[in-house]
């Protein structure tokens, strides 16, 4: 699969080869770890990586894409290694999982993010996936900094039983639990997957070695509002 879209001054395109692989790894290591070098690990071989690029050529977002033919290769994507996906056995069709998205620190521009999920809709139409989920990371691991957050999570967000995932990872928080006294904002990705009609898990794995914590997040294609389908496919025919 190859694309290269236009949107305004940014472009995103699908990285070709070992250095467009390696600025992306740059780009992530410097947004979760703050300092240079490459994030890199056993899933990025196994992934397309979305690259979204500014007028001077300069990689400013990322996110690698991994497609999941059927149920039975779900064991084997980056979100089996902390959460029980049993729940999402029985569904048809591809899933892809979207991970390691990130956004130059930089740059505070909503069109980036407009951008991404522009020529993602394109990924996914042309892949003809039904299910798109991830990790979704918060930065710390100190869940009570987003008690107020969590704690709406848990209110309105929190998937149906026979989806949601299961606990797994040795270390996590059960949103219901969570201190409900920071007011820190959710992730912008998170309130994109929310405004698609998107789930969360019911429980959050603190990563020590990222320094995050992060929550399963889940949207059905097919569940989109409308009105968000609208916005995003006019910002996609605009590229």
């Amino acid at each position: 699969m190859t694309i290269t879209m236009q949107f305004g001054r940014y472009r995103a395109r699908l990285a070709a080869g070992d250095d467009d692989l390696q600025a992306c790894q740059a780009l992530r290591h410097l947004c979760f770890f703050g300092k240079t070098g490459l994030d890199r690990d056993d899933f990025d071989p196994r992934c397309q990586h979305l690259m979204i690029e500014d007028a001077d050529d300069r990689l400013i977002a990322a996110a690698r894409m991994l497609l999941i033919g059927d149920a039975g290769d779900l064991p084997g994507c980056y979100a089996a290694q902390y959460y029980d996906l049993s729940g999402l056995a029985g569904q048809a069709g591809p899933m892809m999982e979207l991970g390691r998205f990130c956004i130059s620190p930089d740059l505070q521009d909503a069109d980036v993010v407009r951008a991404a999920w522009g020529a993602l809709t394109q990924i996914v139409d042309d892949a003809g996936v039904r299910m798109l989920f991830g990790c979704t990371s918060f930065a710390g691991t100190d869940t009570a900094v987003y008690g107020v957050a969590l704690a709406r999570l848990a209110a309105q967000s929190v998937g149906p039983d026979s989806l949601r995932p299961g606990i797994k990872a040795p270390e996590v928080v059960r949103l219901k639990d969570a201190r409900a006294r920071g007011k820190a904002p959710l992730p912008s990705l998170l309130r994109s997957y929310l405004a698609m009609g998107g789930w969360v898990s019911d429980h959050v794995v603190i990563d020590r070695q990222m320094n995050t914590f992060h929550v399963f997040t889940c949207v059905d294609i097919a569940a989109v509002p409308p009105a968000r389908a609208k916005a995003i496919r006019a910002a996609l025919g605009a590229g």
